[in-house]
C-alpha cells in the first residue's frame, strides 16, 4: 500500500484532482469529508460537541449548525483547540479504519486540506501539492464559489504558504492550466504512484 497526502491551498483545484485520481484507480479518504461523518446527528461525535459548547450550535432538526459553531471557535483560540480535541481524534480513527479496509496493493490518497499547516507530511510516503498562483486561486473563488474578494483573500491568508506548500511536496502537479493538461498531468502522477505501490518495501 502506498500512503499519499493530497494537499493544496483553497481554489487550487484539490478535488478535481482528487476526481481524477480516483477515476485511475485511487482509494480516496476525504477528511473533510470524514469531519462531517463523525458529526452527524445520533453519532458520539455530536453529542461530545453538544455537551462542550451547548444546545444553541444545533439547527432546530438537531444536525450541527456549522456556521453558528465557527463563529464561537474561531474568536476563541481555546474553544477552537477543544472542538479540533474532539474532532480529529474521531476524523484519524475513521480514516484509520478505511485505510485499513484497502487492498494492500492500493494507492492510498488522504484529502488533507490542512497538512502542511498542521506538519502532517511525515505521516505519508509521497505528499502531492496541487499548485496554482495566488490568482487563479482568488480568480475561482470569486468566480466559480461566489465569495466577495475581501472573504477569499481571508480564507486564502489563513492558509499556509503558496512557498510552504511546495517545501513539502515530492510531487507538483500544476493547475494553473486547461482540463485536458491537468488530466495528464494527473494520469503521468498516477502512473508514478501505482509504480511506487507495486514496488517491494525497503529491507
Amino acid at each position: 500500500m502506498l500512503r499519499v497526502g493530497l494537499t493544496g491551498g483553497i481554489g487550487a483545484g484539490k478535488s478535481e484532482v482528487s476526481r481524477l485520481l480516483v477515476e485511475c484507480g485511487a482509494v480516496l479518504i476525504d477528511a473533510d469529508k470524514i469531519a462531517r461523518e463523525v458529526v452527524e446527528p445520533g453519532t458520539p461525535g455530536l453529542a461530545t460537541i453538544v455537551e462542550a459548547f451547548g444546545e444553541e450550535v444545533l439547527h432546530a432538526d438537531g444536525s450541527l449548525d456549522r456556521p453558528k459553531l465557527g463563529t464561537i471557535v474561531f474568536a476563541d483560540a481555546d474553544r477552537l483547540a477543544l472542538l479540533n480535541s474532539i474532532v480529529h481524534p474521531l476524523v484519524r480513527a475513521r480514516s484509520a479504519e478505511l485505510e485499513a479496509a484497502a487492498p494492500d496493493d492500493a494507492v492510498v490518497i488522504h484529502d488533507v486540506p490542512l497538512l502542511a499547516e498542521n506538519t502532517l507530511a511525515p505521516l505519508y510516503d509521497v505528499v502531492v501539492v496541487v499548485d496554482a498562483s495566488p490568482e487563479t486561486q482568488l480568480d475561482r473563488l470569486v468566480r466559480l464559489r461566489r465569495m466577495t474578494e475581501e472573504d477569499a483573500r481571508a480564507r486564502m491568508a489563513a492558509q499556509a504558504t503558496r512557498e510552504r506548500r511546495l517545501e513539502i511536496a515530492d510531487i507538483v502537479i500544476d493547475n494553473d492550466v486547461p482540463l485536458a493538461e491537468l488530466r495528464e498531468q494527473v494520469h503521468a502522477v498516477w502512473r508514478d504512484l501505482a509504480h511506487r505501490a507495486s514496488r517491494p518495501a525497503p529491507e
